[in-house]
Order: structure tokens, then C-alpha cells, then sequence
């Protein structure tokens, strides 16, 4: 076999594992590894897995992850999620369709937080549905919007995808988390505006509600500022060249375990347990990028980025159209893949190519970020889709038809960002050092 063969053979394999739920880090490491050992020998595959393991575990850099994790878990297990919401329903709350727009603005801020996509949906779900469903909001609006806000935990930084993606691609990981707040803010912005919009056009969605006295407002947003403030010191820090990413998240993590412990909201228990899942979570993202870098090594062995660069070169396709055909592929595969596994795959086919047409690596993150958002909240995986069903028990159908029009959304967005890619590179070309 060609190394060509090889290489295509290993992407179907690996795609067949992951579409057998076989965990996507050692789908990875073993197809990395088995083809590593078979275009080269079964010797230097095995201590390419030992010394890699190492290696990347070791790389300074990614000590950002267990930092925002833990500032993330500090600040949502003191409450914070119901803080958001009830801030954000005393100032929506009278509009029609408030809640929804709520739910999206409380979603963003806790993104800003927890870095989870996961995390962001079931918390925001379980408290912003039943107020919902209680004032008679049509359950495909409620899950909708909760879905779509969910979307946001790995756009607004800290984002452990994109994370991910720096380690895969060598870019660097505080301009990507600063990227990525410029295109946050724009899409929480244009998904507040999609559910105004729907109930604009379709008043039968959502009622009206009294609206609260200015003092009831201004009362029930004592408890966000925690939010603004941990997040402008970290990250502005990070802008400024005041510290690393490392030491932004450190310094987040540590002005998070302070305000729970002097708000009261910090136990041995809570403390103990946050520890725990940052271990698990940084376990968990430590094995795929550790795989990823394997897989993209066997792929640099076999030749396929170069192959393809040539190739699509050798067509002479304007960037814009490659960039549009690249987008695509990742769209149609997040229909049917994990969002994970089609970030860490198909970052390490088209990263090259892009490269290759001129296109900023930070920008082509952002976008990989929004596509595979499209993919978390579109059926039939759905991942965002599903924790909603579960944290909200709205039916699934009445979840996948209530996210059309952000789906629709993000579209918009990414198209937005890849006409005009100054809105992403704006602030990381500010940063010093």
C-alpha cells in the first residue's frame, strides 16, 4: 500500500470508531499509532507513544486548562447560574419574549465562566425553563433559546475548544481566547435579537409581563458583577501583556475561590468536589489533544495535508471559495459526528490548507468554534440538543424545531466573520508581548 492508502485508510477507520462511540482520544491514539507502526516500524510507534504522552503532557501552556476549569466550578457551584438568570429576567422579563433573550444574556455570562458547552445549557435549562413554561412560553421558544445560549460556552473565553485547537495548531492560546470575545458578544447579540424577532412575528410564542421597578432591577444585579469582574481582570490582563493565559487563569481561578469563600457559598465539600471534576476534565482534554497530536503526526507521515494542498492549488480555487468548501465540511460532518471529533480530525486535515491560502490560523479558529457550534444544536447528534431535552424534559423534536432559527443564526454569523476577518483579529493583533 501507498502511503496515500494508508492514510485514507486510517480516516475511515478512525471515522468508524467514532461513529461506534469508541472515545474519540483513543480512536486517535490508536489509529495514530497503529499507522505510525506500520509506515515506519512497530518499535519507533511504541516509543513515539511513550515519549509523546510525555511530551504533550508537559507542554506549559495547556496548565490554562485546569485553571479556568477550576475558576468555572468555583463560581457555578455558589449559585451562579440562578444569580444570571434572575438578574436578567428583572430587566427582560416585561418584554415579550423576555425570558428567552434572558436566558441567552445569562448564558453568555456564564460562558464567560465555565467554558463549557455542556455545563452552560443544563444549568441555564434547568432554571430558565420552568419560569418559561410556567408563564406559557411555547416549549419550542424555551428550549430554543436555552439550546442556542448553551452554544456560547465555547465561544466566549475561556473555551477549552479552543484551547484545544491552539495545542493542535501551535497557535497561540491567549490570542485565541481574546479572539474569541469580540465574536461572543456579536452572537449572543444576534440570538437575543433571532428570539425577539420570532415573537416579533409570531406574538403566540411568549406573553408580555409586568414590568419591575427600577429598584427591583438594579437589586436583583448585585450578585453578577463577580462575572465582569474576574473576567475583565483575567482576560484584559491577558490583552495587556500584564500576565500569560497561564496566569490569567490562575488569577481567575483564585479571585473565583475568594468571592465564594466571602460570599459564603464555599464548604470543604464544594471546595473537594470542584478538585475532583477539574481532574477528571483536564484528564479528559489532556487525552484528546494528546491523541489529536498523534493522529496529526500519522497524517504528517502519510502526506494527506500536503497531498490535498497540492491538489486544491493545482485547481486554482479562489481562497474565499476553499475557505466556503472547507466550512462546509465541517458543517455536514457535525450533522452526524461528536463536536469534539470533528474539531480534532478535521483541524489536522485542513489546518495546513488554510495556512497554505493565506488565512489568518487565530481566525480559522473562531470560525472552526462557531461551525462546530452549528453542529452541537443540529440533529441527529445534537449533543447541545440532547442535554437540553434532559435538563429541561421538553421533548427533543419540540428542542431540534425550536433551534432552527439560531441554527439559521450562526450561519449568519460565520458568514459575517469570514467577510470581514478583522472582527476576530481586531484584539489579538492589540495585544503586547
Amino acid at each position: 500500500m501507498t502511503l496515500l492508502q494508508i492514510g485514507i485508510l486510517g480516516i475511515v477507520v478512525l471515522f468508524l470508531l467514532v461513529f461506534l462511540r469508541f472515545p474519540i482520544s483513543m480512536a486517535m491514539v490508536v489509529v495514530g499509532i497503529c499507522g505510525y507502526a506500520i509506515i515506519i516500524n512497530p518499535q519507533a510507534a511504541l516509543i513515539k507513544l511513550g515519549t509523546d504522552f510525555f511530551d504533550d503532557a508537559t507542554i506549559y501552556s495547556l496548565s490554562v486548562i485546569p485553571m479556568f476549569t477550576l475558576m468555572g466550578l468555583f463560581l457555578s457551584s455558589s449559585g451562579l447560574g440562578r444569580v444570571l438568570f434572575s438578574a436578567f429576567h428583572a430587566w427582560f422579563g416585561h418584554m415579550r419574549g423576555g425570558l428567552a433573550i434572558a436566558s441567552i444574556v445569562a448564558s453568555a455570562f456564564f460562558a464567560a465562566v465555565s467554558g463549557s458547552v455542556i455545563g452552560t445549557a443544563a444549568t441555564i435549562g434547568k432554571i430558565a425553563a420552568p419560569e418559561m413554561l410556567s408563564r406559557d412560553y411555547k416549549d419550542t421558544l424555551a428550549a430554543g433559546s436555552i439550546a442556542a445560549g448553551g452554544t456560547l460556552g465555547i465561544l466566549i473565553p475561556p473555551s477549552s475548544v479552543l484551547i484545544i485547537y491552539g495545542a493542535i495548531t501551535e497557535e497561540s492560546i491567549g490570542r485565541l481566547l481574546i479572539a474569541g470575545i469580540v465574536p461572543g458578544i456579536i452572537t449572543a447579540i444576534m440570538l437575543s435579537f433571532t428570539a425577539w424577532l420570532q415573537v416579533k412575528i409570531n406574538p403566540s410564542l411568549a406573553p408580555t409581563d409586568v414590568a419591575k421597578p427600577i429598584k427591583e432591577r438594579f437589586a436583583a444585579s448585585k450578585g453578577v458583577w463577580p462575572v465582569p469582574v474576574i473576567f475583565l481582570i483575567s482576560m484584559c490582563g491577558i490583552l495587556m501583556g500584564v500576565f500569560t493565559a497561564n496566569e490569567g487563569g490562575a488569577v481567575g481561578a483564585f479571585l473565583a475561590f475568594m468571592y465564594a469563600i466571602f460570599s459564603k457559598r464555599m464548604s470543604w465539600s464544594i471546595f473537594n468536589d470542584s478538585l475532583q471534576e477539574t481532574a477528571k476534565v483536564t484528564a479528559m482534554i489532556f487525552l484528546v489533544i494528546i491523541g489529536g497530536m498523534l493522529f496529526g503526526n500519522f497524517l504528517t507521515v502519510t502526506r494527506i495535508p500536503l497531498t490535498i494542498s497540492s491538489a486544491v492549488i493545482d485547481m486554482n480555487l479562489s481562497p474565499f471559495v476553499l475557505a466556503l468548501f472547507v466550512f462546509a465540511c465541517y458543517i455536514v460532518a457535525g450533522f452526524f459526528m461528536d463536536a469534539m471529533a470533528v474539531i480534532v480530525i478535521f483541524t489536522n486535515i485542513f489546518y495546513p490548507l488554510i495556512i497554505t491560502a493565506g488565512f489568518s490560523g487565530i481566525w480559522f479558529g473562531v470560525i472552526t468554534i462557531l461551525l462546530v457550534n452549528i453542529g452541537f444544536i443540529t440533529p441527529p447528534v445534537g449533543a447541545v440538543s440532547m442535554v437540553t431535552a434532559s435538563a429541561t424534559n421538553i421533548k427533543i423534536e419540540s428542542v431540534f424545531k425550536g433551534v432552527t432559527p439560531y441554527w439559521i443564526t450562526l450561519i449568519v454569523v460565520t458568514l459575517l466573520l469570514a467577510f470581514f476577518p478583522d472582527i476576530v483579529t481586531f484584539l489579538p493583533n492589540l495585544m503586547k508581548g
